[in-house]
């Protein structure tokens, strides 16, 4: 690749322009000594044209898994549960505003008439429209198109509570997708949760398994951002390496220097 070109393809990194097919060209660049981390001036412009990807509207053509979900849940409400609103199934976003709608509806009801049973109520509701996220989430994560695959990691990202099941599908993206800014995106949503200390400890065992320099450089930068020294030993096996190149390196030892 001409040196023209390179340039080209670091400026339109560095204004948020890249698309996979040059994040992963940049990356071959990287580990051939052709490019610097000190050349791309801000890695955290790849999360921000990753989490500003228009999440749209799902197909029509929804998961038999959802299906099933949502025809299981149906079964187990009891006669004093909220109904849920007959929805139009051709269109999952505004399925879920309306959920959403009617679960505030819930609270501020909860507030005035301070009932017990509508109480109970709110909780059961609250529970169906997670469970309904969760599922579509996991259902577009074993999707083969990347952009359906960021939707999915983008619409956990709105959960206030995630359950085991959705975090150890965010650690199977992290370590295992083939798309660098799909793993960059599972990243960002799993710092949210880094409180937990089972995350914690799954981010600490994810360093050492990642092959992409920009998510081995994110994930040092995060073990800085948490002070979290356990994660030395990981940090030193891609230091002994061959396959980091030189700049992470350089960036690696830094971050081992600050947290020692």
């Amino acid at each position: 690749m001409e040196q023209n070109q390179i340039n080209e393809l670091v400026a339109r990194f560095n204004v948020g322009l890249a698309d996979s097919t040059e994040v992963k060209a940049i990356e071959r660049l990287m580990e051939s000594g052709k490019i610097g981390l000190a050349q791309l001036h801000d890695l955290k412009k790849l999360d921000e044209q990753i989490l500003s990807i228009d999440t749209g509207s799902p197909s029509i053509r929804l998961d038999d898994q959802f299906y099933s979900a949502l025809a299981q849940e149906k079964k187990t409400q009891t006669s004093k549960t909220i109904p849920l609103p007959k929805f139009d199934w051709g269109n999952l976003f505004p399925r879920l505003a309306l959920a959403t709608s009617l679960l505030v509806a819930g609270f501020v009801g909860g507030y005035f008439l301070k009932s017990p049973s509508e109480d109970k109520s709110v909780k059961q509701l609250t529970q169906q429209v997670s469970e309904l996220k969760e599922v579509m989430m996991l259902s577009m994560l074993e999707k083969e198109s990347a952009t359906e695959r960021l939707k999915a990691v983008s619409l956990s990202s709105d959960m206030n509570q995630v359950s085991k099941k959705v975090t150890t599908a965010l650690f199977k993206t992290l370590n295992g997708d083939e798309n660098v800014n799909v793993r960059l995106a599972a990243l960002d949503v799993l710092m949210n949760y880094a409180k937990d200390g089972e995350v914690r400890a799954e981010l600490i065992k994810s360093i050492s398994v990642q092959d992409s320099p920009l998510v081995q450089v994110a994930l040092a930068e995060l073990m800085v951002t948490l002070q979290e020294r356990k994660s030395v030993s990981e940090l030193k096996k891609l230091l002994k390496s061959d396959k980091t190149p030189k700049e992470v390196k350089g960036k690696i030892e830094k971050s081992i220097s600050i947290l020692i």
